[in-house]
């Protein structure tokens, strides 16, 4: 006979998922589909705000595999978007290539090349880590102003086809939108997914404690690596959709600005928590267009409030879940 206790106990995804943190975390990802539903119904220029929003969202989910489940620094994720968006442009634009593939492409390369360059960079740690990353991002970007018989320099690349599969082609501003979400939804339940391995496991013990995740059986170096690859995957993804959507890309997009704004994004959505990537962009971007019209004090305003938001819930938007749980138990 089945026990009472037994039967009527909630699954542990259930309970999971019954938790107020969970709920908190739930009701953020329905405002963000809420003001994706409203950008598509008002049209406009909130549509581009958007579309920026949903590929900066991809850059950070592969972005907080690495710094926020495995606690590592990198501030050179816009090499492997440069990657990305220069080589999706050259490949169709120069070589015909549709636009799908020429994506899985590029890659490809950037994640071969997070390989190579990530094997003796990983090595490093702390400051010294994010310095070097920051490095590798400006010399990419170096590259690509002056290698101009390849990347044209500041001339840039137009005409970029828009996203596509074959004779099929995403034309209208507002399916451009439902794609990228589309793709922001399926980024997300991958990296979900992963969380939930062994491999995502591991990751977050390497956060804790490497000498402690090693004596567990991690290997450490190799885990470390392979997160590096996987943000650079959706770092050069998110290049990619950059050019797609925009029709146009230049050096300044891929600049030493990208990676301080997605490095702000995570830290305001919520370094390692779930759903904290897509929170972040959304919230940056629309902050970007709410205090653009303060004139010369837009960047002073910008900062302002992304100091308070980070004083008031330095755990990130995603985290304030908790934080209410908290107090509420407290008092």
């Amino acid at each position: 006979m089945t026990s009472p206790a037994i039967t009527s106990a909630k699954p542990p995804g259930a309970a999971k998922f019954a938790s107020r943190f969970d709920r908190f975390q739930v009701s953020l990802l329905v405002v963000a589909v809420l003001l994706t539903c409203g950008a598509l119904a008002y049209g406009g220029f909130l549509l581009t705000v958007m579309q920026l929003a949903m590929i900066y969202a991809i850059f950070c989910i592969g972005l907080n595999f690495f710094m926020g489940y495995t606690g590592q620094a990198s501030f050179g994720q816009n090499a492997f978007a440069c990657i990305g968006g220069y080589g999706s442009a050259i490949l169709c634009v120069q070589y015909g290539w549709d636009p799908l593939p020429a994506l899985i492409a590029s890659m490809v390369v950037a994640g071969l090349f997070a390989l190579v360059i990530g094997y003796p960079t990983l090595r490093l740690r702390g400051h010294y880590l994010a310095m070097a990353t920051f490095s590798l991002g400006l010399i990419t970007y170096d590259i690509s102003i002056h290698w101009t018989s390849v990347t044209q320099g500041y001339m840039g690349y137009a005409g970029i086809p828009p996203l596509g599969i074959g004779s099929f082609t995403i034309e209208s501003e507002h399916w451009k939108l439902v794609a990228l979400a589309v793709l922001v939804a399926f980024g997300f339940w991958l990296s979900l997914r992963m969380r939930d391995s062994r491999f995502g496991r591991g990751l977050r013990a390497i956060s804790g404690s490497e000498n402690g995740a090693a004596a567990l059986g991690v290997r450490v170096s190799r885990y470390k690596l392979i997160a590096f690859v996987i943000a650079a995957l959706y770092a050069s993804a998110a290049g990619s959709l950059f050019a797609y959507t925009i029709g146009f890309i230049s050096p300044e997009v891929f600049g030493p600005q990208m990676a301080v704004m997605t490095f702000t994004m995570l830290f305001v959505g919520g370094v390692g928590t779930i759903v904290g990537p897509i929170i972040g962009a959304i919230v940056t971007s629309l902050l970007q267009e709410v205090v653009r019209g303060s004139g010369h004090f837009q960047d002073i305003a910008y900062a302002v409030v992304l100091l308070v938001t980070l004083i008031y819930a330095p755990k990130g938007l995603s985290a304030l879940g908790t934080l209410f749980r908290r107090k509420k138990g407290e008092a």
